[in-house]
């Protein structure tokens, strides 16, 4: 198994990205640019701490050695550089990276190193005319889907995000969790507070009932599958206190059971945002791949993982009726120094007591084979991350390039004109 599994699970989707990238390269710019189809809608799938060896477990769990994830079956490939203005991102100034393209400090939510607003790719696309959404099993307003809204000098401030969305960026479909900032301390919502799985969990909004400014300016609020499911027109659906799974290593009562799948939320969010004819963006992150991995839960860490695959195939079945549909698929950064390795009782990891301690063993799809998942730390990596494409304007993600650059080549997909 060793030659066998090892050079597919640690080569697999980077080799693919050089492969790839080795063959569009040939294109000159001008050639590319020449070749372009423009997009009229984008999805852009956020899986969070996901990269090239995260993938890689997912894929050999999901569909096996010689089998493709949803993801990964895309004609275009490119790794990313994921350093904020440290060597090490979080989340935060990733997603500026992406929505804006600066480089920003980590913690930062839409605003360069200096503190100064900086305009995004969705904003971007709003003034166009077109419909926006943001999807998340994380809190609606946690940095990921904030970076691409809103402008707050410090992640924390959740009730500013939410309130930005409602009345500044205007996002027509919000679905996630992070039920608490949206209320008041004392006003529980639809989710109890303080519940055995999570006392932490409470009301904790500091910018008034949110809920009701949104339904006073047309937004339907759901609760659940069956209303969100019936919804029409702009939509918030919250569906958790905070995020929409328990975040803690296996067995300590962690949980991944989201009451609406990620695959359900994405494919409503196309629903409703498709009916704008002039197009749309939509991102949609699958938050659990980074949680797990902070808690070395590498078990967690695949489902989440397959239930983004889950929501990537939703995507792409769009596109294929509306080839005009750019699909991209990346991660913010790498969580947990993940590695995928054989199934060895000699290795000095195994015992599973310290940081390094092994998961698994993990079956193999459609083989008798098994591989266990290693981790170095609990916190975030700088190693790159693969992002795949399909679609109206995939072309322009090959290479090797800052994750600076999305923004940028997601405007020009869009046929946006950026102001300097």
């Amino acid at each position: 198994m060793k030659g066998k599994v090892l050079k597919t699970a640690l080569l697999g989707t980077a080799a693919a990205a050089l492969v790839v990238t080795g063959y569009t390269g040939i294109k000159s710019n001008n050639q590319v640019n020449a070749a372009t189809q423009k997009a009229k809608n984008v999805v852009l799938f956020v899986g969070d701490g996901m990269g090239t060896a995260q993938r890689d477990a997912i894929r050999l769990a999901t569909v096996g050695e010689s089998g493709q994830l949803a993801m990964d079956s895309m004609p275009y490939v490119g790794l990313i550089h994921t350093s904020s203005t440290t060597a090490i991102t979080d989340s935060a100034a990733s997603a500026t990276a992406y929505a804006s393209g600066v480089k920003t400090y980590n913690g930062a939510i839409g605003v360069d190193a200096n503190k100064k607003s900086v305009k995004t790719i969705m904003e971007y696309a709003k003034d166009k005319g077109m419909s926006t959404g943001l999807v998340t099993t994380s809190q609606i307003t946690d940095a990921t889907p904030a970076a691409f809204a809103s402008h707050v000098e410090d992640r924390s401030k959740q009730s500013d995000i939410a309130l930005q969305y409602l009345t500044k960026s205007k996002v027509d479909v919000l679905l996630g969790g992070g039920e608490d900032f949206w209320y008041p301390a004392g006003n529980k919502g639809a989710f109890d507070d303080e519940t055995p799985a999570d006392p932490s969990e409470k009301s904790k909004g500091t910018q008034g009932d949110l809920v009701k400014k949104a339904k006073s300016l047309g937004y339907t609020y759901v609760t659940n599958k069956t209303d969100m499911t019936k919804a029409k027109g702009k939509l918030l659906g919250l569906f958790a206190n905070e995020e929409m799974f328990q975040q803690k290593p296996e067995g300590q009562g962690d949980v991944y059971n989201p009451i609406v799948p990620l695959a359900d939320m994405t494919k409503k969010a196309l629903d409703t945002l498709s009916a704008n004819k002039k197009g749309f963006f939509l991102m949609v992150e699958e938050e659990a791949t980074d949680e797990m991995a902070h808690n070395n839960n590498a078990k967690l860490t695949i489902k989440a993982g397959q239930e983004l695959d889950k929501a990537v195939k939703v995507a792409k079945d769009f596109a294929k009726q509306h080839p005009d549909t750019l699909v991209l698929v990346l991660a913010d950064h790498e969580t947990g120094g993940f590695s995928v390795e054989e199934v060895d009782d000699s290795d000095e990891s195994t015992d599973g007591k310290t940081i390094s301690g092994e998961d698994g063993p993990f079956a193999i799809a459609n083989s008798k084979l098994n591989f266990v998942v290693d981790w170095t730390t609990s916190g975030h990596t700088g190693v790159d991350v693969p992002v795949t494409a399909t679609g109206a304007g995939s072309e322009l993600f090959t290479g090797i390039f800052e994750n600076t650059s999305i923004f940028n080549k997601l405007a020009q997909a869009l046929n946006i004109t950026i102001k300097k």
